[in-house]
Parts: structure tokens; sequence; C-alpha cells
């Protein structure tokens, strides 16, 4: 149902619509600022343990797995050009109720996720500034960022490519210091072993990528948050069941491309700081408590204090803005259900000067704030946020593959079918995706049912709420 429309503004974007500003470096800025070009930081030592050393390796599969889900998202946004994402995709191509539920779902990784990475930038800071509470640098950092993403689209993606050029700055200084000490000094493994493994941690093992490779696919959450841009991207777009508008295919390029960059960073960088770490994988895998410091540890160790807390300090502002990338998305998500009804309509609303879900992101805010603070205040807060961040995301990304069969294959819509790309990826990509289910801890995976329940739950009473309205008319 159309939503109440404001007058039209004087910059030519139609009432009410979404502003069409953002062209395929935004997009890119955007997904790479939500995955963080060096999210493998705090996850290097467990990787590192868990596949005998072989962690470039790892980081290779994990690119070719998501590559699956970069590929159904890819089909989808071409023929389904909205900002709602996976919700509009599994919509279309399964029926309204399964969308709502990929909806919800993926609204626990969008309002959650951007939590974890304010809290973040919170403790980092406070690191630097023990006189300030680390809640305080939370609370600041959602109150900046929220400020960025309401003054427009465009202005936040500007700020966004430059927050991002200097992550990536820091990351080639890295490389580059990285290499002159292996030059000059040589390599505390052997040149392969990041590929290869480690005789001494037991050299090569299959079972043990893969099992690595469950967890490095996390690195790469938030690439996926770009579709969410779709009625942003420049060059117009075609409505549903219609083809490949150019700025569909806009944003399905920035998906692919995003994916492929973030997957040869992560390569890049682990295999540098695997040759830099003074531990055995055997050390690291016995040791779980040193896990977590591993890549500062190997960096301190390999090339000086200076680039320790040079990555520190990119990390903890990189942080913020992977909230910021994480906010935004889930204003259009919200802003997107609530124009199906699916949610108050009020959230529907878009500000006829900035062109952007105001409402939608405020709510978004909110609650990233509340959790993000309350996580800030507690001793144990980040490890609870964390175990239950990615349910959503993955649920989500299932009911996208089974979206993309759904459309073409069942449903025999969009272009002409191809059994490869329309069945076989996507049922590649949704085998991925449920054994990284699998793999999840415990507590993940009943909050994740638990979000699912209220899920249906809401759904049935909207749909009793609808029978009721027809039954009077």
């Amino acid at each position: 149902m159309a939503t109440t429309r404001d007058p039209a503004p004087a910059t030519g974007h139609p009432a009410g619509a979404l502003h069409r500003t953002l062209g395929l470096r935004d997009l890119v800025v955007y997904g790479l600022l939500f995955i963080a070009p060096m999210a493998p930081v705090g996850v290097f030592g467990a990787l590192d343990a868990a596949s005998h050393g072989a962690v470039a390796l790892v980081y290779v599969a994990a690119t070719v797995a998501m590559g699956f889900t970069a590929y159904s998202y890819a089909q989808m946004v071409r023929v389904v050009p909205q900002a709602g994402s996976v919700f509009a995709y599994a919509r279309a191509g399964l029926g309204s109720g399964a969308g709502f539920v990929a909806g919800w779902m993926a609204l626990l990784d969008y309002l959650l996720i951007p939590a974890v990475a304010y809290l973040f930038c919170g403790i980092a800071l406070h690191a630097l500034v023990p006189a300030v509470s680390q809640w305080v640098f939370t609370a600041a950092a959602v109150v900046a960022t929220t400020a960025l993403n309401l003054a427009g689209v465009r202005t936040a993606a500007l700020v966004g490519f430059l927050v991002l050029a200097l992550e990536i700055a820091v990351l080639l200084v890295f490389v580059a210091a990285a290499c002159v000490v292996l030059v000059w000094h040589g390599a505390t493994r052997g040149w392969a072993s990041p590929f290869t493994g480690q005789a001494s941690a037991g050299g090569f093992s299959a079972p043990a990528v893969v099992s690595a490779v469950s967890v490095a696919v996390l690195s790469y959450l938030g690439f996926d948050a770009i579709a969410a841009f779709a009625e942003e991207a420049s060059g117009g777009g075609e409505a549903s069941g219609g083809g490949d508008g150019a700025g569909a295919g806009r944003v399905a390029r920035a998906l692919l491309f995003c994916l492929a960059l973030a997957g040869v960073l992560f390569m890049a960088q682990t295999y540098l700081v695997s040759l830099l770490t003074p531990e055995p994988a055997a050390v690291l895998a016995a040791q779980p408590a040193r896990q977590g410091a591993a890549f500062y540890d190997a960096v301190e160790s390999g090339v000086g204090h200076w680039l320790h807390q040079l990555v520190a300090v990119s990390k903890a502002i990189g942080a913020a803005f992977a909230a910021l990338a994480g906010q935004a998305a889930a204003g259009r998500l919200l802003f997107a259900m609530a124009r199906d009804r699916r949610l108050p309509p009020a959230l529907a609303k878009v500000g006829a000067r900035s062109g952007v879900p105001g409402r939608a992101l405020l709510v978004a805010a909110v609650v990233t704030l509340v959790a993000a603070v309350w996580a800030a205040r507690r001793a144990d807060g980040l490890d609870r946020l964390v175990s239950v961040v990615n349910m959503g995301a993955l649920t989500a990304f299932a009911l996208l593959h089974l979206s993309v069969v759904g459309w073409f294959a069942v449903r025999g819509r969009g272009p002409a079918f191809r059994w490869w790309k329309h069945v076989l990826v996507p049922l590649l990509g949704l085998a991925v995706t449920v054994a990284v289910i699998a793999r999840a801890s415990r507590p993940a995976q009943w909050v994740g049912l638990g979000w699912l329940a209220v899920g249906l739950v809401v759904l049935a009473g909207q749909r009793v709420a609808r029978a009721r309205g027809r039954a009077v008319r």
C-alpha cells in the first residue's frame, strides 16, 4: 500500500521515494565498511589453531563458499531491485510469509552487528583513554554515526569513503612493513605453510580447514548490506519481475566485487601475519587464551609496537563506521517492511530533503544504542552479543538461496532459466549456510530459534488481523 507522500522536493527526486544517488564506488564502500578490511584481526588466532596453520587457505575457501551467496544476491537484485533486500527476494520467490521471516531474521543481524561494532569502538577508545568509561565512547559513536546517516546517503557514503581509505592505508602500511621484515629477517614459519599447514601442528587436514572455514565465513557478514541500497543506486531499476535495470546491475556488480576484494585482502594479510607469528599453530591450539591477541602479538614481535598501536586505532575508528553501514542497512530493511505493511507504516516515511528513511534509522539507532550500552556496562557483554549476532544473517541467507530456486525454477520467472546458476549454485550456497548454522554455538542457535518463534507469532497475528479485516468488509 502507498504511504503518505510529502510534496516533491526541489531536487527532482520523486516525493516519498529514496534518492538514487549512489554509484558503484559508494556501494562498494558501504559493503567494505560493514565487513571491515582487517576483519580477520580478531579471529586469526582461532583460525590458525583450528586449521593447523593453513589460515590463508581457509580464507581462499571461505571466499569461494561465500561466493555462492553473493551470486544468489546478484541473481535476485536484478529481478527484484528493492530496498528490502532478502525480505523482498524471499517474498517474490517463496511468498509473503517466507519474505516476512527472511526480513525478521535479517533484522537480528542488522540490529546487533552494529551494536557489536559500536562496542568494539568503545572498548578500543577506552583502552587509549582509560579515564572515560567505554559505554560513554560507545554511546558517542552511535550518536555521531546516526547523525551522518540522517544527513543523507551521499554524505554518509563520502565520510565512509574517507574512513575506508584510512583503513586500507593502514592495511597497506602493515603489508609493506611485513614484507620488509620478511625480506630482511625471513619467516618464522615455512613460506608455504599458510596454505599447506604446519607439520608440527599435524600438517594439512581437509576436515580442519573445513572446520575453520565455517568460522571464517562470518568475517564476510555485511557485504550483503549493499543489496539494501538497491533503490538508491544511480541508473534506475525496474520493478519486481522486470529486467535488469542499470541500478540493479550496479548493485549486483558491487556485491561480487566487494566479496572478491575482501577475499584478496583477507588472504594477503593472514598469509603475511602467519609468517610473522612466533608461536606455532599447535601452541595457539593448546593455549586458547592467546588466540584473540595472536594477530597483534605477531605484529608487535615482528614489526614493532608502533604498528600494533596503529592497527588498534584503525580498528577502533573502522568499527564505528562498520556500524554506520550496518545501521543504514537496518534502516532500509525496516523501511521496506513498513512500506509493505509488515511493520508500522510510520517507519516508511522518507525525508523530503535528506532522501533517507529517518524514522526507521532512528529506531535502528535506539535499538543498537540500548544493546551496545547494555553490553558495554557488563563484564561479559561482548561475549553475549558476539554469540548471537550470526544466526539472523545465516537464516536469511538460507531463504535467499531458496528464493532463487523458487523464482527461476519453480515459478519460471525472470530471464532464461539455467539449471546450474538457478538451482545448482543456490543449493551449494544453501549447503554451506546450513553447515555453518549447524556448527554455531548452542546459545546462538537458541537465540536464533527464539527470535524465529517471536517472528512466527507476529506473522500469525498479522494474518489473523487481516482475515478479520476482510470479514468485516
